[in-house]
């Protein structure tokens, strides 16, 4: 299981890569896609869209089941990660360099941990 140094982590499993301090890249960690299994469809959200820390922003459908994604952080949708729509598979190839979306004016940051701390919290 791979828990980049350099990003943040939610308790929903979703990670952030900081680019300034109002806009961020978001998407689901090692361990989300190794739990729901191979990803075959991805319901992206339509830029311009407003998100809310906690809230489902998009979802995704695996062999398994159709989970939602959660926003870690509060903002508008500048550009999502077209390439997920004929590659679902991406998610579970690189979790880490397949983001799917990249929020802008970002207002609020939702309970985000390091690491070191998110590694702790799946290993429970």
């Amino acid at each position: 299981m791979n828990f980049p140094a350099e990003l943040k982590y939610s308790k929903d499993h979703e990670w952030v890569k900081t680019i300034d301090e109002t806009t961020a890249l978001v998407g689901i960690t090692d361990f989300a896609q190794s739990e729901l299994g191979d990803l075959v469809f991805i319901n992206l959200p339509q830029e311009g869209d407003e998100v809310t820390a906690g809230e489902s922003f998009c979802d995704v459908e695996s062999v398994k089941a159709v989970s939602d994604v959660m926003s870690p952080v509060t903002g508008v949708i500048e550009e999502v990660n077209a390439v997920l729509e004929d590659e679902p598979q991406l998610l579970n190839e690189d979790p880490y360099g397949a983001w799917i979306a990249k929020i802008k004016d970002i207002s609020a940051f939702g309970e985000l941990m390091a690491a070191d701390e998110y590694e702790a919290f799946v290993q429970k």
